[in-house]
């Protein structure tokens, strides 16, 4: 793609470094001037203390304390150390793009989208500079037109107008674009532009207009935190060069300042900054009223500017911007990257109080709205509306937060890979093999092919040609690093990267059929384990869990749990344990660090301890052959009538005294043994030996979620289980009060607004989540998971659908109308399930079969 001719007489490459010096140095000289004279101005008096102090005055930092203003808080107060939008806000090209790989995001981009273009303009007869000039996304290749594609059915769920062009059709929209590269382009007419300086003004408007108090060259010097009765630090108070707040809550919107604002409050903020190149070129003849463009296969970007473009981009070798200090080069352009490409977000795990809206990878402006309106209910309410997980500061172990090897290198790939298309199996090179269990090497050696999550190496799936380790980070072969050569677990990667059924399908599928057929052994260590101890833990149970976990010990309960406004925050199964002598080697022990999630913490009673257990791995054994599989190493009776489902109990195996939990997380017979970290290995090998007469595999997560979602459900802290359809797992027959209860009465009373529902295709398609979910041709929704069922040869997918009219998604409503499922523009016939069709009466997982 390229747009030629210039107007400049000049060579491009001259023309171009003309055009971005001549605009550097009037950038320079005006914010020069700018800050020569505010430097000898503090603007306003500091007040003495405030609800909330939000730090930094760029696009996260407005728009953070706007919607804070829009709950009702009017002690806030924004401290800028120059002047607003002197950071990274100050150079962003201001790029609103409403389609992204993810409905969240595509949820938190309609929310800027509304408050930038028409929202602040009403509130404040103010304009924000809004130019709604649409967006262009150029694909060179068939898999990034899929990507496109993928994007527009999406879209189609939110009432999102797009079109997937051809290279023709492009050339009548964009005339001055040579379209002779190009194999189709995606065009959103309401994509637009936003002006960071216009818009931030304008929020910092509206909310002193609501009350809230804005100071400019005023830099934080420190942050004292204080440590409460239970030992908890939490934020105290801000110091100034002008004065100090007592405060309760700090909120870090300093950009690429965050990690210095973190180290004041004792606080680890894992962002890199970059610099980032972009240019601005003189006019061109024709370019106006044109479209936004992104070429992410040249990872560039074309942002209109009147009659002229500023075009920017992302390299393989970024320069690392090692010394942000307060003091050095504000005008340079500069980004913050982080370790998985998503913003920090939410409490720190560290400090009560201190909140964390930076690191944003190029996005803080357009993400801005949605992201500062979560953050301020986060702040107001103690969490946010929305699904905001992937985004929270604590999805990262405390073990990587302060590792600067990590950081550096996961946040590199996250900008050399910024523009690269989102496939479903992609998983990172950088910084890996940083947490391991004891499987960890005997699985490699036979091939498995591990995913990483939260710096765990889970295994993902066995490859048949042998092991594929992980090698050391090779920076894509930039800084001179030399490239790895020869690199299996890359080359396997590479030929997942499609839309298509992956060439190892068919591995995954003998894993699955393997568990429904015969046996297959998983390690699912990685999920978490904790524990609830003390006087008050049958209270704290009582209040925590929506199922009755008052059970006899040795009994297993599969429950949720949840927040005020009903959504579940995690579903999980609840064990009760025998007290134990303190010298046995599954005695709970805490790891010296108490549970941070703010959910427990906030609902446990005093007298209570909620620990996490890093040294009990977890082996799962499942399916038909995996009782009499079990039955030679265990020296436990495993009948129905002495083990049956939902129980646990202490055992011996091979010598080692484990925990045997009788669980299944794919719908079949099987068992969880839970085993001290140094028995881990005997317990494998017996398992694997006595399993070989019975055909008995290696299986990963790959092969857990296609099983798993024959089985149903997904969930998110956006949904109830009444909406999820496990209103089962709650206690509403009973009279115990539980968190979410009263959300949920009143949920039920009036009806739900909307239902998940299970889907399955007949034609032989991949679907990965996302598509779009049409009843009589009238969009409902979205699938938010789908995986290939291998046991019948079809595609099934879950999603949550709401009535267009916004009346009660009754049985009868999903029941009475014909389907249809949208993949990358394509529409395939889909039969609608209130339950999941496999098992639905949950006989396998009882030991019932035939």
């Amino acid at each position: 793609m390229s747009i030629w001719p210039l107007t400049s007489q000049l060579s491009p490459s001259v023309w171009l470094i003309h055009s971005f010096i001549h605009s550097f140095i009037h950038s320079f000289i005006h914010s020069f001037i700018h800050s020569f004279i505010h430097s000898f101005i503090h603007s306003k008096p500091l007040p003495k203390s405030a609800d909330v102090v939000v730090i930094g005055g760029g696009s996260l930092g407005c728009q953070t304390l706007y919607h804070l203003c829009k709950l009702g808080m009017t002690n806030v107060v924004l401290l800028e150390r120059d002047r607003l939008t002197a950071g990274t806000t100050w150079h962003t090209a201001g790029l609103l793009w409403q389609l992204r790989p993810s409905d969240t995001e595509v949820e938190l981009l309609a929310h800027t989208r509304n408050v930038i273009s028409s929202e602040l303009e009403e509130e404040t007869d103010l304009e924000t500079g809004w130019i709604q000039n649409g967006g262009l996304f150029i694909a060179s290749n068939k898999q990034r037109l899929d990507e496109y594609k993928r994007l527009m059915s999406l879209g189609k769920a939110y009432g999102i107008e797009s079109y997937v062009l051809s290279p023709a059709e492009t050339k009548d929209l964009y005339p001055l674009m040579n379209v002779k590269d190009l194999y189709g382009t995606l065009y959103v007419p309401k994509d637009g532009t936003m002006d960071p300086a216009g818009t931030c003004t304008t929020l910092s408007r509206a909310a002193t207009a609501r009350g809230a108090t804005v100071i400019e060259n005023c830099p934080v010097t420190g942050i004292q935190v204080k440590v409460d009765d239970l030992g908890v630090k939490r934020v105290k108070e801000v110091e100034t060069a002008h004065g100090t707040i007592q405060t309760p809550c700090v909120v870090n919107c300093a950009g690429v300042w965050a990690t210095k604002l973190g180290e004041m409050a004792g606080v680890n903020v894992p962002l890199i900054a970059m610099h980032h190149a972009y240019v601005v070129t003189e006019r061109i003849e024709g370019i106006q009223n044109m479209p936004n463009v992104r070429d992410h296969d040249a990872s560039v970007y074309l942002r209109l500017q009147g009659d002229a473009l500023s075009v920017g981009g992302y390299e393989h070798n970024p320069i690392f911007w090692n010394d942000v200090s307060c003091n050095n080069c504000v005008y340079k352009s500069d980004k913050s990257f982080t370790a998985d490409h998503k913003p920090l977000m939410g409490e720190a795990p560290e400090v009560r109080g201190f909140f964390l809206g930076c690191g944003f990878n190029s996005a803080g402006m357009m993400l801005g709205g949605g992201c500062g309106k979560e953050l301020a209910h986060w702040i107001n309410h103690g969490r946010p509306e929305k699904d905001m997980c992937g985004y929270d500061i604590r999805r990262f172990h405390h073990s990587l937060t302060n590792n600067n090897r990590w950081i550096r290198e996961r946040s590199h790939e996250s900008y050399a890979k910024n523009y690269s298309v989102v496939f479903p199996f992609d998983e990172p090179l950088a910084s890996r093999n940083m947490r391991t269990d004891p499987f960890h090497q005997v699985l490699q050696e036979q091939g498995c092919v591990f995913q990483e999550r939260h710096g765990w190496e889970r295994p993902g799936w066995f490859n048949r040609g042998g092991p594929a380790p992980v090698l050391d980070y090779d920076y894509y072969g930039a800084y001179d690093v030399p490239k790895n050569t020869d690199y299996k677990y890359s080359e396997i990667l590479g030929k997942e990267y499609t839309f298509d059924f992956p060439p190892h399908h068919d591995a995954i599928r003998d894993e699955c059929l393997s568990c429904r057929n015969a046996v297959a052994v998983f390690d699912m260590s990685y999920f978490g384990k904790f524990y609830l101890t003390g006087p008050d833990a049958k209270k704290a149970a009582d209040w925590l869990f929506t199922a009755d976990v008052n059970k006899a010990p040795g009994s297993t309960v599969y429950t949720c749990m949840l927040n005020k406004r009903g959504g579940v925050e995690s579903d999980l199964t609840v064990s009760r344990l025998e007290p134990s002598p303190a010298h046995h080697p599954l005695t709970p022990e805490s790891n010296g660090k108490r549970h941070t999630c703010p959910h427990t913490l906030s609902h446990t009673h005093t007298h209570t301890h909620t620990s996490t257990h890093t040294q009990m791995m977890r082996l799962c054994d499942l399916c038909v052959d995996s009782r009499e599989l079990l039955q030679e190493v265990l020296n436990s009776d495993l009948s129905n009538d002495a083990f049956p489902f939902s129980t646990h109990k202490i055992v011996n195996a091979a010598g080692h005294k484990v925990r045997a939990m009788r669980l299944s997380f794919v719908g079949e017979m099987g068992w969880e043994l839970h085993i001290p970290k140094e028995s881990c290995l005997p317990v494998y090998h017996a398992v694997m030996a006595a399993g070989a007469k019975y055909g008995i595999c290696n299986a990963g997560y790959r092969a857990i979620d296609s099983l798993s979602i024959e089985k149903g459900m997904d969930l998110r802290p956006d949904d109830t289980p009444l909406e999820a359809g496990l209103a089962f797992t709650c206690k509403m027959k009973t009279s115990i009060p539980f968190l979410g209860r009263q959300a949920l009465e009143a949920q039920k009373a009036e009806g739900l607004r909307r239902r998940i529902v299970c889907f399955t295709v007949d034609e032989k398609v991949p679907m990965f989540g996302l598509e779009a979910i049409f009843r009589n041709g009238v969009p409902v929704g979205h699938l938010r998971r789908s995986e290939f069922r291998f046991a019948i040869d079809k595609t099934i997918g879950y999603g949550y659908i709401r009535n267009p009219d916004g009346g009660v998604v009754s049985p009868d409503f999903v029941r009475s109308r014909e389907f249809t499922l949208e993949r990358m523009g394509v529409t395939y016939k889909a039969t609608a399930h209130l339950k999941s069709p496999f098992d639905p009466e949950n006989k396998h997982v009882k030991g019932i079969y035939g």
